[in-house]
């Protein structure tokens, strides 16, 4: 039970991964479902597969250099919002609306590069093309654009996003249903305190860097 609490969450679901158990939930359900799989052993003749196949896989790729072996021990599968299955329902129908939403455009974004650039202007104008909504010109945005409200503000893995400064601003974060986002101005030094702590609490950044 010590080894287990002085493990982190990356490495606990490695465990995990490789006994077959469910990854998500926080650091104590994990400890817990690693305790119970202790308990009762594989059969032997699963074991014997699995060393089967990774002896397989190490004789097929033995002659091979990856240069991405360290980033391929290094993944750990992302965490899963706990949520229900009518907002479950509420996202997909949002990303099913999204991809019928056309692109809004500023008018004669074509003709200008700088507005092209630039992001979405209301048309004025009395002889303005797109403000008489001719067919030819860009879609105007309007409020039957709009997507479920039931998921606004939502991050498309179903996580309520909340802005990070600093490691002590995850402690008041619930990991089942929030996930952080660092800020822009977070330092490299201060970020790595910031990743290793989330992982510590099972908490997704969705942000995260790679280490290089």
């Amino acid at each position: 039970m010590s080894d287990y609490e002085n493990m982190k969450v990356a490495e606990l679901k490695e465990l995990l991964k490789e006994a077959g158990l469910p990854v998500s939930g926080k650091k104590a359900d994990l400890i817990a479902r690693l305790q119970d799989g202790a308990e009762t052993p594989a059969p032997a003749e699963e074991e014997s597969v699995e060393e089967s196949a990774e002896e397989e896989f190490e004789e097929e790729f033995d002659d091979e250099d990856w240069d991405d072996e360290e980033e391929d021990e290094l993944h750990v599968a992302r965490q899963k919002p706990v949520i229900s299955d009518e907002l479950k329902a509420a996202l997909a129908l949002r990303a099913a609306q999204k991809k019928a939403t056309p692109s809004f455009r500023r008018t004669e974004w074509f003709r200008y590069k700088r507005l092209s650039r630039s992001g979405w202007r209301k048309p004025h104008g009395m002889d303005n093309k797109q403000r008489r909504n001719y067919k030819y010109r860009g879609s105007l945005v309007r409020v039957g654009h709009g997507k479920v409200s039931a998921a606004s503000g939502l991050h498309p893995s179903g996580f309520q996003e909340v802005m990070i400064h600093n490691a002590a601003e995850l402690d008041q974060m619930d990991a089942e249903t929030q996930a952080a986002r660092v800020g822009a101005t977070v330092g490299g030094r201060k970020r790595e305190n910031i990743h290793s702590r989330a992982d510590e609490l099972g908490i997704r950044v969705l942000n995260r860097r790679r280490d290089r």
